[in-house]
């Protein structure tokens, strides 16, 4: 007798790519992926955690808001930036903010930046990726700081230092080639800065300000902004026409007569 039991084989299955060739062939569309921008990073350092991000919130290829506010506040000593659809990211942070209040209060401690991880990635792969939502958690607990990235679907990494979103690879590398273990703050916020900036001018989908955050054991200090990377230049030129100064090739006048008409209501008599 058989056994029902299949024994799994090795290699690669390419059982969905035939489905969805199926599907395709079928007449369904598939969604099209959509592009976001944005630029937001994070680091650990002797004291604590710094985040930093961009401020440009963009409508494909057009800037939507010059000033949009990507770090948001989780608990007094846990805050997370924000990449991806703006508000997926603006409802996941309130909502995991006000559990982590209600488990506050319940339990009488402090918040851990472990749990608010534990949270957000639940929460996150609970929707499988369609929540637009990826994450750089940063803050310092009872066990000193940690900075944890969250992707969509729900994975994380603990790292001494990350980078999202689409100007993330230019963040990466000012990170690498400028980051040493236990840095000082001001070297430190020096660093966030230039990886935010260098994701600023690489990549399109960012840019405006940068605002950073710094979290310790003695609070939180949110600069907003701390340094404007792209500063608007001066127009040198007068871009005024005096009139006259566009040729009229034709010019045609057309006449209407305006006529009113008054509709008055007859009240019917009854009889």
């Amino acid at each position: 007798m058989e056994s029902v039991i299949e024994t799994p084989r090795g290699g690669f299955s390419f059982e969905l790519c035939k489905r969805n060739e199926a599907l395709r062939h079928a007449g369904i569309k598939f969604p099209n992926p959509v592009k976001t921008g944005t630029t937001i990073a994070g680091i650990v350092f002797k004291d604590g955690v710094i985040l930093g991000a961009d401020t440009r919130a963009t409508e494909g290829t057009v800037v939507a808001d010059k000033n949009c506010a990507k770090i948001h506040y989780i608990a007094k000593n846990i805050y997370c930036c924000g990449a991806g659809t703006a508000a997926d990211t603006e409802y996941t942070t309130e909502i995991i903010s006000s559990d982590l209040e209600l488990h506050r209060l319940s339990t009488g401690r402090k918040p851990r930046i472990a749990t608010a991880c534990r949270l957000l990635k639940q929460y996150l792969y609970r929707y499988q990726g369609e929540i637009g939502a990826y994450l750089v958690l940063g803050g310092v607990d009872s066990t000193g700081p940690h900075l944890f990235t969250i992707h969509a679907h729900g994975s994380t990494d603990k790292l001494p230092y990350v980078s999202m979103g689409s100007g993330s690879l230019a963040a990466m590398a000012v990170f690498e080639d400028g980051f040493r273990p236990n840095m000082e703050l001001e070297d430190a916020k020096k660093l966030v800065r230039n990886a935010v900036a260098g994701g600023i001018f690489n990549d399109l989908g960012s840019g405006s300000n940068i605002d950073i955050c710094v979290i310790t054991t003695e609070g939180v200090d949110y600069i907003r902004p701390y340094d404007e990377a792209n500063i608007k230049g001066v127009r040198v030129g007068d871009y005024t026409y005096p009139r006259g100064a566009t040729a009229v090739l034709e010019t045609t006048v057309r006449k209407f007569e305006v006529t009113s008409e008054t509709v008055k209501t007859v009240e019917s008599m009854e009889s």
